[in-house]
């Protein structure tokens, strides 16, 4: 009598048959190591070669031009190079006769700035007229440039204690550490390729920021539920679970996102161009760290079911009594 030798089926954990568990962890090590490299070189680069600051953060003037007839931005940048002006930038503002300009910082009073500006930018048969000229020191720059920084670094405290509060500390921090390595390995690229860092950019880091919390909290909640939920699984195993089950929401969530950003990108013009990049790289940036970073410091410092076990404690102590 023949017997028949049947193969173990993979644990599922009361997931249907068909349904394969990833295991993402696998390369958990490979991955923690890329990061350590792509951190260290991102802050390698911003330390030597810096971050190539705008006018925002600088200090400059700014000043907005509304042509009766379509204009190219390279004829206004040339004529006001012509006319003495130091590196104008100048960028459509939603159509070709609407432009905005910024150049460094000049010692001169708004009404002579424009003046200057309508002399220079006029073009033949094109009537320009010139408003809103503002006029930032470099001090009030360096004012902006540290509260810029001062406002990350109090948006990710406040992300630790949310986290902490809402799910676990060992996940609190590894958000926290997820979400740090996003916004320096963003700018790193900035600081590697020189690309102008302004008001734009910052405001896309802390767009970064909401994107990765908001990856980081639903795996972290489903991370809570399947501990809470699955018996007889370790941790790692846990962990797999659940980034298989958040996966398509990820990637949905990452792939929509992206399709706004190169819309943007594309179509945006100059004033989203560096928006749109630094958001190109940081919802790629996010969604990996939300799988690996977070999710891998926790399981380090020893994640396991007990963290999310609600210990009730008796309400009463039952004493002995001895009766004489």
């Amino acid at each position: 009598m023949s017997t028949e030798m049947t193969q173990p089926k993979d644990k599922q954990y009361g997931r249907p048959d068909d349904e394969k568990i990833i295991d993402f962890m696998k390369i958990a090590k490979p991955a923690a190591i890329f990061s350590i490299i792509l951190t260290l070189a991102s802050i390698f680069f911003l330390v030597t070669k810096g971050l190539n600051l705008g006018l925002d953060f600088t200090g400059g003037v700014s000043a907005e031009l509304n042509y009766s007839q379509p204009v190219k931005q390279s004829d206004v940048s040339k004529a006001l190079v012509q006319a003495g002006f130091t590196d104008p930038v100048v960028q459509n503002l939603g159509s070709e006769r609407d432009l905005l300009i910024r150049m460094p910082a000049l010692e001169e009073s708004v009404d002579n700035l424009k003046a200057h500006i309508q002399q220079a930018a006029t073009m033949p048969n094109n009537e320009l007229t010139v408003s809103k000229v503002d006029s930032v020191g470099s001090q009030v720059g360096n004012e902006l440039y540290l509260r810029s920084a001062g406002a990350v670094a109090l948006a990710l405290l406040l992300m630790l204690i949310y986290v902490t509060i809402r799910f676990e500390f060992k996940l609190a921090v590894g958000a926290v550490l997820s979400l740090f390595h996003d916004i320096i390995v963003t700018l790193g690229f900035f600081a590697f390729f020189q690309w102008p860092f302004d008001l734009t950019v910052l405001a896309a880091l802390l767009a970064i920021i909401g994107f990765s919390l908001n990856d980081n909290i639903v795996v972290s909640d489903r991370i809570r539920e399947n501990f809470r939920k699955i018996r007889g699984a370790t941790p790692r195993e846990v962990v797999d679970i659940s980034l298989t089950e958040t996966l398509r929401r990820t990637i949905h969530t990452s792939m929509t996102l992206l399709l706004v950003v190169v819309a943007m990108m594309v179509l945006g013009g100059d004033g989203l161009h560096w928006f749109s990049i630094a958001m190109f790289i940081g919802v790629f940036v996010g969604t990996y760290s939300s799988i690996y970073i977070g999710t891998t410091y926790a399981l380090w410092r020893g994640l396991n079911r007990q963290d999310f076990i609600v210990q009730v404690k008796p309400e009463f102590d039952e004493e002995e009594v001895h009766i004489p």
